[in-house]
C-alpha cells in the first residue's frame, strides 16, 4: 500500500507538489512509513510567496478585532481536536500521549495570547509635544514572514510563530521539518476552517535548499527559527545579509544546580522529568546538573529515581520515556554514550538497547546517567538531544555559577535550593536567558518571552509575548499638526526645535 502524500498549502488551497525528491515520514517506534512528504520545487516556493505577498495587502488593513475573532475560533478548533493532533504527534515523533497534548497545549496558549492582539498591538502618544503638536506611533506589520521549526516540537513551535505573525497583519510562510510534517499540517487545516484568508498561511516543505530560499527571497522580510545551533547560524547569517529580520533560536547545553538543602523527593522528580521526559529532544532538557558540597551523595538516588521510568511506544499507557525521532538520532546517541566512557566519565546507568516487547525495531535509549562529567568531555561539550543526563561536582554555589557561566550557551538554568539568599545570589549571578527556582527550566508562559541568550540565540528580540509584537511590526513615528483659519502664523522657522 502506497503511503499518502503531505501536502503544500499555497493560496488557500491543498496541492500536490510536483517535485521530484520525497522523504518518508517514519513511525519511530515501529519504522511504519506514514507518509511522504515533498521537497517543494523553486516554482513552489515562489507561487507560496507570490500568495502571501498578494495577500498581505487587504489582511494589512483588516480590522484587529477581525483578526482577534479568528484566533478565539482556532483555539476552540485545537481544544476540541486535541486527542486527534496528540495521536498523529505520537505517530510520526514519538512522545508519549500526554507528553504529545502538553505539546499542542504549549502551542494553544500561544493561540489564545494572539486573541488578545488588540491590546498588544498599541502604539504611544504623547499630546501637546509643542504649541498644538501631537506625537504617536503605530505598529505597522512587516509583510511577507517566514518560520523554520524543528522536529522535537511539531505543534507547540510552529503555533508559536504564525499566529503572532499573522494576528499583527502579516501573512506567512511556513516550513515544518520534514521529519514530521503531518500534525503541523492538521493544524494548518484548523486554522484555515477557523477564518486565516487565503494567502495569508502557506506552507512549504523541504530541507536545505528551501531554507536557503526562503533565507534568500526578496519578498520575505522577517524570519523566525528554532533548531540546531549549526543550520541557525547559517540561517542568521544568510538571511541577514539579504536584509531580513531575523530570530534564531538554537542549541543548548542547560545545568541545573542541586543545594544540599533542597527538597530531595521534589528535587529527584523535577531532575527525571527534565532530563529524559520527550527522550531528551527538547532544546529546554535539562542535561547537565551541579551537585553542590553534600548534594554530591545524590548520585545513586538520581540513578534509582531514573530506573523507574517506563521506556516504550508513546501510545503505551504509563510510559514516561518513549522512542527518538530517528534511526540516525539513536545512533548518534549511543555514539556520544561509547565517546563518554571512552574520555573517562563514569557510566552510573546505562539505558543503551533497552527491550521494549512489541517495539523490537523502535528508536529506543533508556534514561543514561554519567558521573564525574567535565568540560572537555564531548557528553558535556556536545548537546546530546537524547534521554542522557550528566553529573559534575562543585564544592560552592559560586564554582558551581561559574562553571554555567563558563559555557557558551545560554538557553536556560535551574537551581534546586530551600535558600532564599541563595536562590537570589543565582538570579542575580547567573548569565543565562531563562532561570528556574525550585522548578526545571521552563519555558515561559506567552505574555512574556522566550529570552535564551549567548549562544543560544541571535537576534535581539525572542518569539512570542511582548518582544514578538515588535519582532514582526514597524513602529512609525508621526508628529502633527493641524491648523485652522483663527491659527496665527509663526513664520518661517529654520531651527530643528518644534514650538
Amino acid at each position: 500500500m502506497t503511503a499518502p502524500t503531505v501536502k503544500l498549502l499555497i493560496n488557500g488551497e491543498f496541492v500536490e507538489s510536483k517535485t521530484t525528491q520525497w522523504r518518508n515520514v517514519v513511525n519511530p517506534a515501529t519504522q511504519e512509513v506514514l507518509a511522504r512528504v515533498p521537497f517543494a520545487t523553486p516554482d513552489e516556493i515562489n507561487a507560496a510567496v507570490a500568495s502571501a505577498k498578494t495577500a498581505f495587502k487587504t489582511w494589512r488593513k483588516t480590522a484587529i478585532g477581525a483578526r482577534a475573532r479568528i484566533f478565539l475560533k482556532y483555539q476552540q478548533l485545537i481544544r476540541e481536536n486535541m486527542a486527534e493532533l496528540a495521536a498523529i504527534l505520537t505517530a510520526e515523533q514519538g512522545k508519549t500521549l500526554p507528553d504529545a497534548e502538553g505539546d499542542v497545549f504549549r502551542g494553544l496558549e500561544v493561540v489564545e495570547h494572539a486573541a488578545g492582539i488588540g491590546n498588544l498591538q498599541l502604539g504611544e502618544l504623547a499630546n501637546n509635544v509643542a504649541g498644538g503638536v501631537d506625537t504617536y506611533t503605530l505598529l505597522q506589520p512587516l509583510g511577507v514572514c517566514a518560520g523554520i521549526t524543528p522536529f522535537n516540537f511539531p505543534a507547540m513551535i510552529p503555533l508559536w510563530m504564525f499566529p503572532m505573525a499573522i494576528a499583527t497583519g502579516n501573512t506567512f510562510i511556513l516550513k515544518p521539518s520534514e521529519q514530521d510534517p503531518m500534525v503541523t499540517m492538521r493544524l494548518c487545516e484548523l486554522a484555515l476552517q477557523a477564518g486565516i484568508p487565503a494567502g495569508v498561511l502557506n506552507v512549504v516543505h523541504g530541507g536545505e535548499e528551501v531554507v536557503n530560499a526562503i533565507c534568500d527571497h526578496p519578498d520575505i522580510k522577517a524570519i523566525s527559527f528554532v533548531g540546531s545551533t549549526k543550520v541557525g547560524t547559517h540561517v542568521y547569517n544568510r538571511a541577514s545579509l539579504a536584509g531580513k529580520r531575523v530570530q534564531c533560536m538554537m542549541g543548548a547545553k542547560n545545568h541545573a544546580i542541586v543545594m544540599p538543602d533542597a527538597n530531595k523527593e521534589q528535587t529527584l522528580n523535577a531532575i527525571a522529568g527534565a532530563s529524559f521526559g520527550a527522550a531528551g529532544q527538547r532544546c529546554m532538557a535539562l542535561s547537565v546538573v551541579v551537585l553542590v558540597g553534600e548534594a554530591r551523595q545524590w548520585v545513586n538516588d538520581l540513578a534509582d529515581k531514573a530506573k523507574t521510568l517506563k521506556v516504550n511506544a508513546g501510545t503505551e499507557k504509563g510510559t514516561d520515556v518513549g522512542p527518538l525521532v530517528s534511526c540516525a538520532a539513536r545512533d548518534r546517541v549511543e555514539s556520544l554514550i561509547e565517546r563518554g566512557v571512552a574520555d573517562g566519565a563514569t557510566l552510573v546507568l546505562d539505558g543503551r538497547k533497552p527491550l521494549v516487547p512489541g517495539f523490537e525495531q523502535g528508536n529506543f535509549v533508556g534514561p543514561t546517567i554519567f558521573d564525574g562529567v567535565k568540560p572537555g568531555m564531548s557528553i558535556y561539550d556536545q548537546e546530546i538531544f537524547g534521554p542522557v543526563l550528566c553529573l559534575a561536582g562543585a564544592d560552592t554555589l559560586d564554582e558551581a555559577i561559574e562553571l554555567i557561566n563558563s559555557n557558551p550557551n545560554g538557553n536556560g538554568t535551574a537551581i534546586f535550593t530551600q535558600s532564599g539568599a541563595a536562590a537570589r545570589k543565582f538570579q542575580e549571578d547567573i548569565d543565562v536567558g531563562q532561570v528556574g527556582i525550585n522548578v526545571p527550566i521552563p519555558v515561559p508562559v506567552p505574555m512574556f518571552s522566550f529570552t535564551g541568550s549567548r549562544a543560544s540565540k541571535l537576534g535581539d528580540l525572542g518569539p512570542y509575548g511582548k518582544q514578538v509584537v515588535l519582532f514582526y511590526t514597524q513602529t512609525k513615528t508621526i508628529t502633527a499638526r493641524w491648523f485652522d483659519d483663527s491659527t496665527v502664523s509663526q513664520g518661517v522657522n529654520t531651527t530643528i526645535s518644534l514650538k
